[in-house]
């Protein structure tokens, strides 16, 4: 009964164990097909830990590196404009520096003396002669050559005046700290302190050449190039020489336009113009294209005479004449000769500093403390 049962047992149970086989299958076969595994699946990530890795260093190797390149990717600009920024809050909490000496400037207004600290003079001449938005490397090239001319001219001036100086073109523009709040307004504050950290960065520096200060020149905008020295004044000096200044052509006073009645012109040259002589110009010009001489009727003048006799813009100019009139078109502001504005402004927008700006429209100069450039000047 024993064996009997058991092989009845076992006939039963593999019986059912071949009943579920049969369901097994048919359930797998009823079953959907799985679908890949997303990479943010369990089974992956536990089953395939090598892939997982390699993808994790991959990404690493992407990332990091753009993380650390992105912030610069513009190269020197985004770095130049925070140590700009640095620079000026710095001067912010500064006040100018103490001077080696005064300037007594005339006031052509008031008709009094002002005693200015050199240092503080300085500034006020760079807010009264170029743009205080300007770039800052551009106000330092200018605070170098105010402070070069102040220091230049103190050494030449002969006699005992009571002043040294104007506060006209005749030697440098200067406004006190009235006159620029009244003419900047509520961005005084703003601009004054961008001129202090100009004047701070080149404190006591002046330009020189053979170890004494320089004529340091500067004007507003070029024709594209600078003059020489004698081609304007007469005067050839060698570290006043042309050179190409293509920044200009984006100054507002580039071009100008002046038109003139013949009687003005005949008035203000002195000269006939009646009849046959009205047309009879002759030009010729510098190495620089602007004007060398103009022979009008029956007369010749420098092309520095005629700009200053008609109030020209520039030496650089071409005559027209046309229904009675004479246009004069110009190009450039101001003599040519030296430092252009415009141009250090423009060199400044490419990343050079004030002392490359110097170093190209003044050939061949050292910059030098005032002290040692001055010392019978600093010692008064």
């Amino acid at each position: 009964m024993k064996q009997s049962w058991y092989r009845a047992k076992n006939g039963d149970s593999a019986k059912q164990k071949a009943l579920l086989k049969q369901k097994a299958l048919k359930k797998l076969q009823q079953r959907k097909p799985l679908k890949a595994a997303t990479a943010g699946s369990r089974p992956s990530r536990w089953r395939h830990p090598a892939i997982w890795l390699g993808v994790s260093l991959f990404a690493v190797i992407l990332i990091v590196p753009a993380l650390v390149v992105g912030p610069f990717s513009k190269g020197d600009t985004a770095l130049s404009n925070t140590e700009k920024e640095r620079e000026i809050a710095k001067a912010e909490h500064r006040e100018i520096p103490q001077s080696a000496f005064s300037v007594a400037v005339m006031r052509t207004a008031s008709e009094q003396i002002e005693n200015v600290p050199l240092e503080t003079y300085v500034a006020r001449v760079v807010a009264s002669e170029m743009p205080a938005d300007f770039e800052l490397e551009a106000l330092k090239a200018q605070s170098l050559a105010a402070r070069t001319y102040i220091v230049n001219h103190l050494l030449s001036q002969k006699g005992k005046d009571s002043a040294n100086v104007t506060d006209t073109v005749q030697h440098q523009v200067y406004k006190n700290e009235d006159e620029l709040r009244k003419a900047w307004g509520s961005s005084f504050e703003e601009k004054m302190k961008k001129l202090k950290t100009a004047v701070q960065a080149t404190e006591g520096e002046i330009l020189t050449y053979h170890r004494k200060p320089i004529t340091p020149s500067f004007f507003s905008t070029s024709n594209g190039y600078t003059e020489n020295s004698e081609d304007y004044w007469g005067q050839k000096l060698p570290y006043l020489r042309s050179v190409k200044s293509p920044w200009d052509l984006d100054s507002p006073k580039f071009k100008d336009q002046e038109v003139f009645t013949k009687n003005q012109v005949a008035q203000a040259l002195g000269v006939n113009l009646a009849g046959g002589n009205a047309a009879a110009f002759e030009v010729t010009r510098t190495d620089s294209g602007r004007v060398a001489q103009l022979k009008l009727g029956e007369r010749t003048f420098s092309g520095k005479q005629v700009r200053e006799l008609l109030r020209l813009p520039s030496s650089d100019f071409r005559i027209e004449e046309k229904n009675g009139h004479f246009i004069f078109t110009t190009k450039g502001f101001g003599h040519g000769v030296g430092m252009s504005q415009y141009g250090a402004n423009g060199m400044a927008r490419e990343g050079k500093t004030y002392k490359d700006i110097v170093s190209y429209y003044y050939h061949d100069v050292e910059i030098r403390p005032v002290q040692e450039a001055a010392p019978a000047l600093v010692s008064k």
